[in-house]
């Protein structure tokens, strides 16, 4: 009987129950219990739901309270030093939450492990920490136990690890440097430990997820999968070896060959590789098709589907199994909920839930026959044909101002040397000058201004003089500080992708539709499902008023084209460069509105800029030109005097730093704090040419950074980077912590600032 399943499930729950407990706990208000129990009862839910719609296995270890890989080093024993872990003790719930957020209710604060972008997805996971005498542990009870759990249910649970070649890769050595690899013998053995467990509990399937196999691998780390994987040969269940995001290329044969009872693959962003891996797979493994988007949320073309699988599963029959493309961790969790939806265009969707149903509608089709499914069919084939033949989708206007670019639209007026001088001219900043990302805490008092005026319990006016107030509060916060040049603080924002698809034709916005980024922070992405066009105005009567509140420099502040389109759910119907493109046109017209209304400061954020780029490097030119060359469209029609500015954030930058200095903005602030500012190495090594401000204050922990870090910091930039095209602020916005942290915070950091100054008029 062909196998139906999943890689994974969203955590946080329909409701976000799992972020309402995290935070609750974190906050003290709540007790380990209570969140254990929250966790406990969503994995319940939806390991029922996977039952229900008629799924064979249920992954166990995909849910996390933090992340996964956190997960892993809690597993392993991973732990930094400055955690203050014994050796091989298990890694209990406040250190691991001290590894993730720097402080939990209990122990020591110490600065929180690295949070870096998994692979090309807006997910963050932690970066494990490896040191040349590392040595590794189990150190975790808590798969196991998971595992137990879902016996106990009279469900088939098929744990979920990362594979011991993809754990190494995502760390980063510390200390003395030396190769990953000479751990990887001394972490085997903590996965043979593992796997031996999970023997004796009967499990009889191990998901073993390898992600790095889409990669472009180093041949040793290629070697390496071919010396590692025969060691786990042992006494251990069924290996599944899982890959997604991308084509195994020339990994294919390696992968099929590797002794292992089944592999995976992504055939929804690599379709072209279904039947060359059943040509080369072995004739008794399992070949597991990832065939249900895990990436984005368009209903399958269930019937186009099935004229490729029906004769695969002719072919291998029971050993053709049937899955999502990755773990539906990257989309929502129900569109039940999402009754404000244009129905035709609701139609057209499938959150987690639904993804489930096709599975099993695909899975009964062929073992069953499409009589068993014709009216579920049916309503596909019709979905299909209406979203392609809906006139919602296109724009003729749209598409002749595409047609209207010219060469002339992605270029400034003079090079950035000579703008760099009128605009000091114009706005008089010190050297040094002090900033912020751009939002400021979003307190419960303005959540709930926002939802009132949702709910109709709030007036339009009535709701815009309470931002105003707020604008006004955070400009009078920001001038007692010292800062340099200030923002508004995106009171009026729920989300910096979001409150622009509100205002932008083609976009669609959802009431639920939530996506965990990391730990409790969650984003709902708007759905891009046709052509994109300006209304009219987006910030500049917010901007404005705020500039009116003072003498100081006040920042226009904008979503980038590529930020849109990445934290965006997009339209699979045209290339993703022509929706970019249609993104960068509108921004573009809001920018320039923004300068005549004398903003002459205007930040355009990019922090998805790196995480668009593909997998495999044969592929980057070809993102990275058209990538470029929309944020230069939005960004180039401006005088010479108004300064462009830019943000990214939590991404490794240096192997595209050409494409970062081409698109030519005159500051860019980057994340650096938790790295100790290691990406400005390559910076310096480039020698890039313009402004940048390396952040100083880890925005993604509780804890407060005194100056003398702060310093510290900017000395380490400032050996780097010639000062005066050195800022200083955070790493990234303000929006998700609390005033009591924020400003003791931003004050160490104007005062950090004040005396490197000092220090540098000295010399």
């Amino acid at each position: 009987m062909t196998i139906a399943h999943i890689l994974g499930f969203p955590r946080i729950g329909a409701q976000r129950e799992l972020k309402w407990a995290l935070e609750s706990y974190w906050r003290g208000k709540s007790e380990r219990e209570g969140l254990l129990e929250t966790a406990r009862a969503l994995r319940e839910r939806h390991w029922r739901l996977q039952q229900a719609a008629g799924l064979d296995q249920v992954p166990v270890g995909d849910f996390s309270l933090y992340d996964q890989v956190l997960d892993h080093s809690a597993l392993f024993g991973t732990v930094p030093p400055r955690f203050a872990h014994p050796q091989g003790a298990e890694v209990d719930l406040d250190t691991y939450f001290r590894m993730a957020r720097g402080r939990a209710p209990t122990g020591k604060p110490a600065a929180a492990c690295e949070l870096t972008k998994w692979f090309d997805t807006n997910y963050h996971y932690l970066v494990p920490e490896f040191h040349r005498d590392q040595s590794f542990a189990l150190s975790s009870q808590t798969l196991f136990a998971q595992v137990e759990e879902a016996k106990a249910l009279g469900l088939n649970p098929r744990p979920v690890l990362i594979g011991p070649l993809t754990y190494l890769w995502l760390g980063k050595t510390k200390g003395k440097p030396f190769d990953r690899l000479e751990l990887l013998d001394d972490l085997l053995a903590v996965y043979a430990e593992v796997l031996k467990r999970l023997r004796a509990q009967g499990v009889e399937w191990v998901q073993m997820d390898e992600p790095i196999l889409v990669l472009d691998l180093p041949n040793d780390w290629r070697r390496a999968f071919e010396l590692a994987y025969p060691q786990l040969a042992g006494d251990r269940p069924r290996l599944l070896l899982t890959t997604y995001f991308g084509e195994l290329a020339d990994n294919l044969q390696l992968a099929c060959h590797l002794p292992v009872e089944g592999l995976h693959i992504d055939a929804v962003r690599a379709p072209q590789q279904l039947e060359r891996v059943a040509d080369w797979l072995g004739g008794h493994k399992v070949l597991s098709a990832g065939i249900i988007d895990g990436r984005n949320l368009w209903r399958t073309d269930l019937e186009s589907l099935l004229d490729r699988l029906e004769p695969l599963y002719d072919r291998l029959g029971k050993r053709l199994w049937l899955g999502s493309s990755c773990s539906l961790l990257h989309v929502p969790v129900d569109l039940a909920p999402e009754s404000d939806l244009d129905p035709e265009l609701r139609s057209w969707l499938a959150f987690a839930v639904q993804k489930l149903s096709e599975l099993n509608i695909l899975k009964r089709a062929l073992t069953e026959g499409r009589s068993a499914v014709a009216e579920a069919l049916g309503s596909s084939r019709t979905t299909v044909a209406t979203r392609r033949n809906s006139a919602r989708t296109r724009r003729a206007e749209i598409r002749a101002a595409m047609s209207a670019v010219t060469e002339s639209m992605s270029r400034r007026q003079s090079p950035y040397s000579q703008r760099a001088a009128l605009q000091q001219a114009a706005l008089g900043l010190p050297l040094l000058p002090t900033t912020t990302i751009g939002s400021f805490p979003q307190t419960p008092e303005i959540r709930a201004a926002r939802h009132a005026l949702k709910t109709g319990a709030l007036s339009s006016e009535a709701y815009q003089g309470q931002m105003r107030a707020k604008i006004k509060e955070v400009v009078e916060r920001q001038e007692a500080l010292g800062l340099d040049v200030l923002v508004h603080g995106e009171p009026e924002r729920s989300d910096m992708v979001e409150y622009f698809a509100e205002l932008l034709e083609g976009f669609a916005v959802t009431r639920n539709g939530w996506v965990q980024s990391y730990g409790s922070r969650c984003v709902k992405p708007p759905i891009l499902f046709g052509d994109v066009a300006r209304r009219g105005s987006m910030t500049v009567d917010w901007i404005t008023y705020a500039q009116s509140l003072t003498q100081r420099p006040m920042k226009g502040m904008l979503t980038g084209p590529v930020t849109m389109l990445q934290w965006s759910f997009v339209r699979d119907d045209q290339p993703r460069s022509a929706t970019c493109l249609q993104l960068a046109l509108a921004l573009r017209d809001e920018v320039l509105e923004l300068e005549r209304a004398g903003i002459r400061v205007i930040q355009i954020d990019e922090p998805a800029f790196r995480e668009g780029l593909p997998l495999r490097r044969a592929d980057w030119d070809g993102y990275l030109d058209w990538a470029v060359r929309c944020f230069r469209i939005a960004s180039s029609g401006v005088e010479d005097q108004t300064q462009i500015h830019t943000h990214m954030c939590y991404s490794e930058f240096n192997d595209i730093l050409p494409a970062i200095a081409a698109l030519d903005a005159d500051v860019i602030t980057i994340e650096t704090a938790r790295s100790n500012m290691e990406l400005l190495d390559g910076f310096a090594e480039f020698n890039y040419p313009n402004a940048i401000g390396p952040g100083v204050y880890d925005i993604h922990s509780p804890n407060v950074p005194e100056v003398e870090q702060m310093v510290e910091l900017l000395k380490k930039a400032a050996e780097r980077i010639p000062p005066e095209r050195l800022w200083v602020n955070p790493d990234c916005g303000l929006k998700t912590r609390q005033w009591p942290e924020v400003e003791p915070a931003l004050r160490n950091l104007v005062t950090a600032a004040q005396r490197l100054r000092a220090a540098l008029r000295k010399h």
